[in-house]
């Protein structure tokens, strides 16, 4: 993955990346070739964007956030720290991968809480998984080339290849490297329900 430096508040099209003028891409950023963040997006310092990876409009990617290659975020989406990206994923629109379980903004006795204490959890979307638009990932993971159905809220770790819908999000079948569902084995890419 190579990496690209650039002036904020212009528009870049680098040899190996292009960054939308409006977009925030804070210092300490690694775009890989090929990478498009488009307009209003922000990324977090120490992110890792891999070779090929589209950020749509309006996206915030957190601090750290590493994304594989070849992913591709929809308009809208927000990914919180200290979640994990694998290669390959696509996440719809307006999608969001939250990182606290026990959200509070003051204690009891009205103080506001800082960083030191909140216990962040983070999310995991192995390789090939899809997010449906509008899904909400809560502090879990989703397996390899899953399908989360669009507006599903997911409180569960998903199985690779599991189908899931509604909220909270339960397993409905089974879907195959084509995201088709199938009940025994996919006649195009071959892969069999286990």
């Amino acid at each position: 993955m190579a990496e690209d430096s650039f002036t904020p508040g212009a528009a870049v099209a680098l040899d190996s990346a292009f960054v939308a003028s409006t977009a925030v891409i804070e210092d300490g950023v690694r775009l890989g070739r090929g990478v498009k963040v488009w307009h209003f997006s922000q990324v977090r310092t120490g992110a890792t964007i891999g070779d090929n990876t589209i950020i749509g409009k309006g996206c915030f990617i957190d601090e750290f956030v590493p994304i594989g290659e070849g992913s591709k975020i929809q308009n809208g989406s927000e990914i919180y720290a200290p979640a994990s990206i694998g290669g390959g994923v696509f996440i719809g629109p307006h999608v969001v991968l939250t990182n606290d379980l026990h959200p509070r903004a003051v204690s009891r006795d009205g103080t506001v809480l800082g960083a030191a204490d909140w216990h962040a959890t983070g999310c995991r979307i192995d390789d090939g998984a899809s997010l449906g638009a509008g899904s909400v990932i809560v502090c879990t993971s989703v397996g390899a080339w899953a399908l989360v159905g669009a507006g599903s809220v997911v409180t569960r770790p998903v199985a690779p290849h599991a189908l899931v819908v509604g909220n909270p999000a339960r397993q409905i079948g089974w879907v195959c490297y084509c995201a088709e569902r199938t009940e025994d084995e996919c006649q195009t890419c071959g892969w069999r329900v286990p």
